[in-house]
């Protein structure tokens, strides 16, 4: 095989990774074969294109067998008796369809392998053998043609190529779906000759180049700069946005808070993919306010929950979209609401599909009715916690309805008091007031009764027990109400200073490079928060790094205006940098490419990586890596810079592409007061203002220069 597995030989491979392909180079008797698979833009078919070469004095013929097994459900030991096969002798190719699935009834894979198919069977008994296995296969160079119903369903195409010394020739296998059968043969037809093949990986690898080449950095730290230019941005919108699955998570589903989230890392490469989003997700809200948690794009299908935080999440993303690109429009576009049977006393939740209520609205009046819907109280004038306000696992505090939340406090007040700014803009002055109002009771009560002492509590059960205190005897202390207190920018200044002094003092570990998310970890303590319980200790949220929560550490280092530390935060959680040596490798155990959402704090699992690609930290990094530590904020047509850069940094570039006109940014330390040059012209204030006139454009930002005792660089 071209890849390591499933046969593995001692000969080297080499895998090449990037974005919008993969390639696996090996060499094994003389032969040599070049892998290269991806995708074709705009087609639900991966793309597998196998170059073999004759490195050898004599003629070899190779045979090349391309081998799927078909699912079409959620489970192959489900569905395997409800798939039909037919093969298409002109297109070398195998079809499959689950007519069984109503939703997906019309929908026809297809498996194509070109040169000239030989020999092919849907039957996955005959190609393996009994008790046979891919890396052992009973049927090469010997297969029946079967297909039709009743098999245990697979792909199995066969070819052979006759290769001279010294000759090279190549092999197309396509994997792919439409959702009729005349455009699965159309697919098929588009895609097999391998010049169009090629064609169509390069022209995606072409469309990822545009996207990532938007904002481009170069500073001191490669590390830094590999996932900010590269990586972040194509893990949030490749597996988080489109894909909406990972080798730990496979749904397919948008989650509310989840992708509005993501979205707001492409405000800068693909705004239209954040505003589509928003629209998207405002017409997955009930009449009453709330959201479904998660839903199935394909039928609308999903979760009616009591889920506390998800709300709010649509107007804070709405307010970051509208602040970067300008685009007040989007407030006025109109999205229908649903209507479902509402929540019953004492049930969490309902899957269920929903109904369009005949009721529309504006996007804004979306936000309205949802910070309203969200905006809750309980005994200690804080909100209420429900099912749960973005730590799932904490399901249980307040499944009773008494539950509250400190974080939640805090969002709110932040959320608040920004959107609130957009009701003064379009001149609804009573919301703005009513908004502000409700951001300072929020604050006022967590100063009151969310303050501990030495950093501020988490919730309070619906018991009335705090957690996240000093008298917890499991989740002393927790991370995100901390770096929130500073986020939120609410609170007493020395208060919130006290506060991250503690996260620092408890939470994070600098021998393993990780941030834990709170601590000790929920084990045989009395209070039950939730299923988070069910982890081990020091697994994901119970008690592990949480990359989420820790990336938002870093912002609220940024924040106070620490710059050495936020850096060193960043640095300390960037993947690459627990992967510099083989001994790292061994520990971390992950992809070093792409962040991972936990990394283990459990004892023999310490610094070990958890659930990679699919977490939205991805997003949140890139964001706090560009807006927070380097500066760079759109506003409109203008670009501000108020960096947060070690000492030690004597500067650092930017190039940043405004449609397309590209903006070279120069950020240097220098004597004098800060100043701003543009095209060699000096400017007024810290921002540079954008023109699409398709010149090249230059900017140079001066900083002063560093005293021995200062933490930051002035904006």
């Amino acid at each position: 095989t071209p890849t390591p597995a499933p046969i593995r030989h001692p000969s080297s491979y080499v895998v090449r990774h990037e974005a919008g392909a993969s390639t696996f180079e090996h060499r094994h008797s003389d032969v040599e074969s070049v892998l290269t698979i991806g995708l074709a833009e705009g087609s639900a078919t991966r793309i597998s294109r196998l170059r073999l070469t004759n490195h050898g004095s004599r003629a070899r013929r190779i045979g090349v067998t391309a081998y799927v097994e078909w699912t079409l459900g959620s489970q192959r030991e489900h569905t395997q008796h409800q798939i039909h096969t037919e093969f298409d002798a002109a297109r070398g190719t195998l079809f499959a369809r689950n007519t069984f699935d109503p939703q997906f009834a019309e929908w026809v894979a297809f498996c194509t392998l070109t040169p000239e198919v030989q020999a092919y069977t849907a039957d996955r008994r005959e190609f393996l053998g009994r008790h046979g296995t891919v890396a052992a296969p009973a049927g090469i160079g010997q297969l029946s043609g079967r297909t039709g119903a009743t098999l245990d369903p697979c792909a199995a195409l066969q070819c052979s190529l006759l290769l001279a010394p010294g000759e090279s020739r190549e092999a197309v296998v396509l994997l792919g779906a439409a959702p009729l059968a005349g455009l699965a043969r159309e697919a098929v037809d588009g895609l097999r000759d391998p010049v169009r093949a090629v064609a169509a990986i390069e022209g995606t690898r072409a469309a990822w180049e545009r996207r990532l080449s938007v904002v481009q950095v170069r500073t001191p730290e490669p590390a830094f700069d590999a996932l900010i230019n590269r990586w972040l941005l194509y893990q949030a919108l490749s597996c988080r946005m489109w894909g909406r699955s990972g080798l730990y998570q496979s749904s397919g589903a948008y989650g509310f808070r989840d992708q509005l989230q993501d979205s707001m890392a492409f405000l800068h490469a693909a705004p239209e993919v954040t505003r589509a989003h928003l629209l998207r997700a405002a017409a997955r809200q009930f009449v009453e306010g709330d959201v479904q948690h998660w839903w199935h794009p394909e039928s609308g299908r999903g979760v009616r929950t009591r889920f506390s935080d998800d709300l709010a999440w649509l107007p804070f993303a709405v307010d970051q979209y509208v602040n970067v690109t300008g685009d007040r429009a989007v407030l006025d576009e109109y999205v229908p609401f649903l209507t479902m049977r509402t929540l019953q006393p004492g049930e969490q939740e309902a899957y269920d599909l929903p109904q369009l209520s005949g009721e529309v609205g504006s996007l804004y009046e979306h936000c309205l009715r949802a910070l309203r819907k969200a905006s809750t109280w309980g005994i200690h004038r804080l909100p209420l916690m429900g099912g749960g306000d973005w730590n799932d696992g904490m399901n249980r505090v307040g499944a009773e309805g008494r539950g509250e939340s400190v974080w939640l406090a805090w969002f709110l007040a932040a959320t608040l008091r920004s959107f609130a700014e957009h009701s003064v803009a379009r001149g609804d002055t009573a919301v703005a007031a009513e908004f502000r109002e409700l951001a300072a009771a929020y604050v006022a009560a967590v100063e009151e009764h969310g303050w501990d002492g030495a950093w501020y509590r988490r919730a309070y059960d619906d018991a009335g027990l705090p957690l996240g205190s000093s008298t917890s005897e499991e989740c002393r202390i927790d991370s995100i109400a901390q770096s929130w207190s500073v986020i939120c920018g609410g609170g007493q200044p020395e208060r919130r200073l006290r506060a991250m002094r503690s996260l620092e003092e408890h939470l994070v570990d600098r021998e393993a490079r990780l941030v834990r998310l709170l601590t000790p970890p929920f084990d045989k303590g009395p209070q039950d928060p939730g299923y988070i319980k069910g982890y081990l200790p020091g697994v994901r949220e119970n008690g592990a790094q949480y990359t989420h929560a820790a990336v938002w550490a870093v912002l609220a280092r940024a924040m106070a205006g620490d710059a050495e530390g936020a850096l060193a935060l960043f640095q300390m959680i960037n993947p690459l940098t627990h992967s510099r040596t083989p001994a790292e490798v061994a520990t971390y155990k992950v992809e070093p490419y792409v962040v991972a959402a936990d990394v283990y704090t459990a004892e023999g699992q310490r610094g070990r990586g958890g659930w990679t690609w699919y977490t939205g930290s991805a997003s949140w990094m890139y964001r706090v890596g560009l807006e927070a530590i380097l500066g760079l904020n759109r506003r409109g047509n203008s670009l501000h810079l108020s960096p947060c850069v070690p000492g030690a940094w004597s500067g650092y570039d930017i190039d940043y592409r405004f449609g397309g006109t590209l903006y070279s940014l120069r950020v240097e330390r220098g004597d004098g007061p800060p100043s701003i040059t543009l095209d060699g012209r000096s400017i007024e204030g810290n921002a540079i203002p954008l023109v699409d006139d398709g010149r090249p454009h230059t900017a140079v930002f001066r900083l002063p220069r560093a005293t021995p005792d200062s933490r930051t660089a002035p904006s």
